[in-house]
């Protein structure tokens, strides 16, 4: 059943994750980024001395088809974070349709602020156009290097994703073990599957059958926060 379901999940899938690439053609990068970014958040975390954690990704990261974007997983962080008194500010930096080559081309303008934590989360766009994996790894290790670069001290989590088996196994697999090896390579705090106990799951999704619903947000926010929360904790003693 799981691998029915994850079979009939991905046709649309290409369709939408694609799709906010059209939506927004006559819209530069930077504009939209602009929008989903927030620059006041920026600002506001840096006047009031607060740690700053960027989630740079694409529509999973943005919310994609949630009514409001305080159910994507940032926002659910956010609220996990404030319920601990830790002095942390969350920003959505996330852009329907985006690959890891927009994601490379709009790094630079994103880290206009000093970040404590970056959350990477692409490639999902790339595995389903079939865009070579030697390219989607040149693209995401030139985001690292980007961060590092900027601020060494910043925490950089990977998010790691899998596509469906009908990709072709080599490839999904091949793609896959691509976010382990830049993991290890880069010695990064990593996340195996962001989708984890939520992709191919129906209940969790919206009806395009790919992007979670809101609790399908709180899984995922669940997910990466286990991997978060030691590293808040450790700062924050």
């Amino acid at each position: 059943m799981q691998k029915l379901l994850r079979l009939c999940y991905i046709i649309p899938l290409i369709i939408i994750l694609s799709c906010g690439n059209d939506k927004n053609k006559n819209t530069t990068v930077e504009e939209t980024a602009t929008q989903q970014t927030q620059p006041s958040q920026l600002v506001e975390a840096s006047e009031n001395n607060t740690g700053t954690i960027l989630c740079f990704g694409d529509s999973i990261t943005a919310g994609y088809g949630l009514e409001d974007s305080n159910d994507a997983f940032p926002a659910v962080l956010q609220e996990k974070i404030d319920s601990l008194n830790l002095n942390y500010t969350v920003i959505n930096s996330g852009l329907s349709g985006e690959t890891t080559a927009g994601g490379k081309s709009r790094i630079d303008w994103t880290l206009n602020q000093d970040i404590d934590i970056f959350l990477l989360e692409l490639g999902a766009n790339d595995g389903l156009r079939g865009v070579p994996l030697s390219e989607t790894r040149t693209n995401l290790q030139a985001i690292i290097n980007t961060v590092e670069k900027k601020s060494p001290s910043t925490k950089i989590i990977l998010a790691g994703m899998q596509l469906p088996p009908n990709m072709g196994q080599e490839y999904t697999t091949e793609f896959r073990e691509l976010y382990v090896q830049i993991a290890e390579a880069n010695n990064l705090t990593f996340i195996p599957f962001i989708l984890k106990d939520v992709a191919g799951i129906a209940a969790l999704n919206q009806s395009d059958g790919i992007h979670p619903t809101v609790q399908g947000h709180q899984i995922v926010a669940q997910t990466v926060w286990e991997v978060l929360e030691p590293i808040l904790k450790e700062v924050h003693n």
